[in-house]
């Protein structure tokens, strides 16, 4: 088995290398990093921002401090939320795409085994997920840097990258879910589709409180998107997001092990 999972590895890795997905998921991340500097920016100087043009003039801004630990906050809320459509578009193109490119059949006649093949996926996208926390991690330094952010210290950067970091590792294993999806409905679309529902789902329990029964909302109300205080993910809230990792991990190499591929 090992043999097979290096094997696997390296052809999925090949694969992922001569797409351009990778390229547009970290040209998303890098946004959403950029996006955030802006809001600093703003927050800096409202005034500032309102006379160079980039803030209408009835516009209010509310919560949110220009400050390292107000950045690092605000990044890992991005991760939370931005973070499951990038991250779950990772997943889906990774299962998706052998059925859209009419690969399946040809990937299951190899002699690796299809458990092998799963796992690979699974270790490709979690490395793939840090890989962009990392680089979003690694561009708000700079950005906040530039920016000239007080409150900076040693002890408030490593809690806050830590936090970022906690937050996409979260995410990362919640976007298994839609690779499972992709592979039971065959193609992209139903992942799409999940991915799009459990979003929406996510953002209407944690509106109405309820945000932590449901994993997809946990690591955004870890993060704070509700607020300082105002809701935590209780004590089903982590637990439930490693199960639905876990869950759908399995759930996917078991249908990858007995699905009938040849329709």
């Amino acid at each position: 088995m090992p043999g097979e999972l290096a094997a696997a590895v390296r052809a999925e890795a090949l694969k992922l290398r001569r797409s351009r997905v990778p390229w547009a998921t970290a040209g998303a991340i890098a946004l959403a990093g950029a996006v955030g500097a802006f809001f600093m920016f703003v927050l800096q100087d409202v005034g500032r921002a309102r006379s160079l043009g980039l803030l209408g003039a009835k516009a209010q801004l509310t919560g949110g401090t220009a400050d390292w630990p107000g950045y690092f906050s605000l990044t890992a809320q991005t991760v939370a939320v931005g973070g499951l459509i990038i991250f779950g578009t990772a997943a889906i193109w990774l299962f998706g795409r052998e059925f859209s490119d009419r690969t399946a059949t040809d990937l299951l006649a190899l002699p690796t085994s299809r458990t092998a093949v799963v796992l690979a996926k699974l270790l490709l996208l979690l490395a793939w997920c840090v890989a962009l926390t990392v680089l979003l991690v690694a561009l708000v330094l700079v950005l906040g840097a530039a920016l000239g952010l007080p409150g900076w210290s040693a002890g408030a950067a490593v809690r806050g990258a830590g936090g970022v970091l906690g937050t996409g590792l979260l995410t990362a294993g919640l976007a298994a879910s839609y690779g499972l999806a992709a592979s039971v409905g065959r193609g992209y679309l139903p992942g799409v589709a999940v991915l799009f529902l459990t979003v929406l789902v996510a953002q209407v329990l944690a509106a109405v409180g309820h945000g932590a029964w449901f994993p997809w909302a946990v690591p955004a109300l870890l993060a704070g998107t509700a607020g300082p205080g105002a809701q935590d993910a209780g004590p089903a809230g982590i637990p439930g997001v490693v199960l639905v990792a876990l869950g759908s991990a399995a759930a996917t190499a078991a249908w990858w092990e007995r699905a009938d591929h040849s329709a």
